[in-house]
């Protein structure tokens, strides 16, 4: 079975990605541990999901979904229920597929767990499995061989019964050409729109409707809470400000570090090489010197001809063609043999030949670069900002706690933070929730702000760490309750709302009207667009308007179809032509389709064999685990 997930790959990977939480975050333990029902998520065929399991994968998850959008994304879709239920339903799925492997003793051998880690390119350093580069990544994570293994051990069976199941579906050629027909599909058409919006323009709106709409819709004009806040921030930058560094402290440094603010001598080389393998017979070694030595006389005999005899005789591909030139460089970029060589000759001499891990060279240096020392001036500004920086590191984990323990001992102002640490409050104008300022738009930092404790008790919030070594507390100056905005202050929002809406239904009706007498073979008024070529595969509109077009029946042309758009407008089309194209049955997108069919067909399969297993496993799921802690 595991040869079929190797030879399955990619149906493999179609089917795991229903699988969002990874198993590897996740023992053996852990999916059969039973930690009492006060603390359970749900229950698996007699296996608990705890609370702590949960939470982890849910942070998790919300995790990658900040980190897949830049750090933008609505706080509403992270702490929305719909979120925990995709979690915790991942979480049930990979709990039956361990409970299945388990069951029907599923082994994976110490020589296939072997294979699977070479593979993983984080373990690889040039292309080869590094067992240095493995312990070091498992011991940055916590992680001890044995663990990760085991841990690995148990997401191998379940690939192992996700590519068996992904390998049974079987997808006919004529199937998959009757798809690939569909999709090469072309209609011509042409379009007239019926605009909503124009059609609103004359309707009327009276008190009557407007004050039946601001009832029917009591939500919709409600105002949610907000506040006006003070805030302060502390951070690194905050304490480097009140840092100061004595010229002769930058003055020290600079005389302390010579290296750092020397430029390194550099020289230009050009070389000859002779190709040398490492484990070579001695007589092929005294061949290739003596050709060697043979060349350092012709060369100290008439220097003028290194360059071309270094592009006939050099086996170095990258500086041949150059005459042997390797460019100015420094210590520490050559191998050790060849680069001693180079820095220990004099300008223009041809040295002995020196052999190093590529074979043998025969050296010229050709110009020298010496080192040199950047000005004290030309660095001072570089300096000064790193040993105020240095200084504020030092400063900054003592500083960062007085901060906390100011404004949380002394609540009722930030103003005792501030004048201890030399900072300024910021104020901001009205916010709710989801209309918070950097630095306030935090998670942390709102729910706080909205908390009982700022907003009854107008106390300081606890300083808050939002990255990057910021600390945040912030105290609420004003505050309002959601309500309900009055219907004068909405009526023109209410009038313009009602108008599109009035608007939809004119578009549709009319609409309709003329979709009808088309049908019947009547020419109704209408300025049909220019024609357009739309293919099934290719979506050119709506994905309304597509499934419209391309489900009509096109026996006899033209033929006409209507949908309403999103903003309202209806829209005719006049399908006019349709071309179907020529497939060979050597054609390659037959095959191209028959593999994406089956991955189809292997994700559909694989659904309800988990539907079946989730039937097997009796599944129950903790209420409270779902519900959304309130805002």
């Amino acid at each position: 079975m595991f040869e079929a997930v190797r030879n399955n790959k990619r149906v493999a990977q179609v089917i795991l990605a229903l699988l969002i939480v990874p198993f590897a975050f996740f023992g053996m333990d852990a999916y059969f541990s039973d930690s009492g029902s006060a603390n359970e998520a749900a229950r698996v065929g007699g296996t608990t999901i705890g609370a702590w399991e949960f939470d982890q994968a849910l942070r998790e998850q919300q995790d990658r979904l900040r980190q897949d959008g830049g750090g933008q994304v609505d706080r509403a879709l992270l702490q929305s229920a719909e979120l925990r239920r995709a979690v915790l339903e991942n979480l049930i799925n990979q709990r039956v597929l361990a409970l299945y492997a388990a069951e029907n003793r599923l082994v994976v051998t110490p020589q296939q767990l072997q294979e699977t880690i070479a593979g993983v390119a984080s373990f690889q350093e040039n292309g080869s499995f590094s067992l240095q580069r493995y312990e070091t990544l498992l011991r940055a994570q916590g992680m001890t061989p044995a663990t990760f293994e085991a841990r690995l051990a148990q997401d191998v069976r379940v690939q192992q019964i996700v590519a068996a199941v992904g390998d049974a579906g079987i997808v006919p050629q004529a199937s998959a050409r009757r798809f690939l027909d569909a999709q090469l599909e072309s209609r011509s058409v042409r379009e007239f729109r019926l605009s909503a919006k124009a059609l609103a323009a004359d309707v009327k709106v009276d008190d009557a409707q407007v004050s039946a709409y601001y009832e029917a819709n009591p939500t919709r004009f409600e105002r949610p809470a907000r506040l006006q806040a003070e805030y302060l921030v502390f951070d690194r930058a905050a304490v480097e400000r009140g840092v100061e560094v004595a010229d002769d402290a930058v003055r020290a440094f600079y005389d302390g570090n010579p290296q750092r603010f020397g430029v390194p001598e550099e020289r230009q080389a050009r070389h000859i090489l002779l190709a040398l393998d490492q484990g070579a017979e001695q007589a092929e070694v005294d061949r290739v010197m003596a050709e060697a030595r043979a060349l350092v006389e012709q060369l100290r005999a008439d220097p003028a001809r290194f360059a071309a005899l270094a592009k006939e005789k050099s086996q170095d591909p990258g500086s041949a063609g150059n005459g042997g030139d390797l460019g100015f460089f420094a210590r520490g970029v050559m191998v050790g043999a060849f680069e001693d060589a180079v820095f220990s000759l004099q300008k223009g001499v041809i040295g002995e030949p020196v052999r190093s891990d590529f074979g043998v060279h025969i050296v010229e240096v050709t110009d020298i670069k010496p080192s040199s020392v950047k000005p004290f001036e030309a660095v001072r500004a570089e300096i000064l900002a790193e040993l105020r920086a240095q200084e504020a590191g030092r400063r900054f984990a003592e500083l960062a706690e007085q901060f906390s323990n100011t404004v949380y001992e002394q609540p009722d102002s930030l103003q005792p933070a501030a004048e201890a640490l030399g900072l300024k409050t910021a104020t901001t104008d009205w916010i709710s929730r989801d209309s918070a300022p950097a630095p306030l738009a935090d998670e942390r930092v709102i729910s706080a702000l909205f908390g009982d404790e700022a907003v009854q008790k107008s106390r300081n919030t606890e300083a808050i760490e939002i990255g990057n070594g910021t600390l945040v507390s912030a105290r609420v100056k004003a505050f309002e309750p959601a309500r309900r905005l009055p219907l004068d202050e909405v009526r023109e929002r209410i009038v313009e709302l009602v108008r599109i809406e009035q608007g939809r239904v004119k578009a549709t009706r009319a609409g309709e009207e003329m979709l009808a007498a088309l049908r019947r073979g009547e020419q109704p008024a209408a300025r049909w667009g220019e024609a357009r070529k739309l293919q099934r595969g290719a979506p050119g509109l709506p994905a309304a308007a597509m499934q419209a077009v391309f489900s009509a029946s096109a026996e006899t042309l033209p033929v006409h179809v209507g949908v309403q758009s999103t903003e309202g407008d209806y829209v005719l089309y006049r399908i006019e032509a349709v071309e179907r194209a020529q497939i060979g049955d050597a054609d390659p997108r037959v095959a191209a389709v028959t593999g994406q069919y089956k991955q189809l067909l292997a994700g559909r399969d694989f659904g309800a064999f988990l539907s079946e297993l989730r039937q097997r496993y009796e599944v129950t799921i903790n209420p409270t685990a779902l519900q959304v802690e309130p805002r």
